[in-house]
């Protein structure tokens, strides 16, 4: 397993990857078109943020999309995780924690003294997250009418 910055080549792979990505980690309710993602992530890659990827033997296992963002009342800014993703056939075999404190790590290094992500409940990521630390903070309703 080696952790790494990606690649052109491998950005791009990532970019197309996104959609199936955003699909599973919102628990198969949004199923986002490419250009979609493109819009999202664009923007991110120019302030700033960064891929790192986990690659085993020569194929990209998975990555994690971090960064900053700011807080929506004070505008104190705040390093983010927006994607983390393991491919279907990595999963289960110990890629996930070192990416993430490998990200984590990164923005520490860049001065954030809190760093934030977002998960839908039920999502089996959030057992990681909580057993890195990370607590809730918030909560997002909805209501189907």
């Amino acid at each position: 397993m080696e952790i790494r910055k990606p690649s052109n080549l491998e950005v791009e792979e990532i970019i197309a990857r996104s959609p199936q990505a955003v699909y599973e980690g919102t628990l198969r309710k949004v199923k986002p078109t490419n250009k979609k993602v493109e819009q999202l992530i664009e923007p991110l890659l120019k302030k700033g943020c960064s891929y790192l990827i986990v690659v085993e033997g020569e194929e990209l296992a998975g990555w994690v999309l971090f960064g900053t963002s700011e807080d929506q009342f004070s505008d104190t800014p705040i390093g983010f995780i927006y994607e983390l993703f393991i491919k279907e056939t990595f999963r289960g075999r110990g890629f996930s924690e070192p990416l993430l404190m490998e990200a984590i790590n990164h923005l520490k290094l860049n001065g954030y003294s809190e760093i934030r992500l977002s998960a839908f409940l039920g999502n089996h990521a959030i057992k990681l997250y909580e057993k890195l630390g990370f607590s809730i903070r918030h909560v997002t309703m909805s209501l189907n009418v």
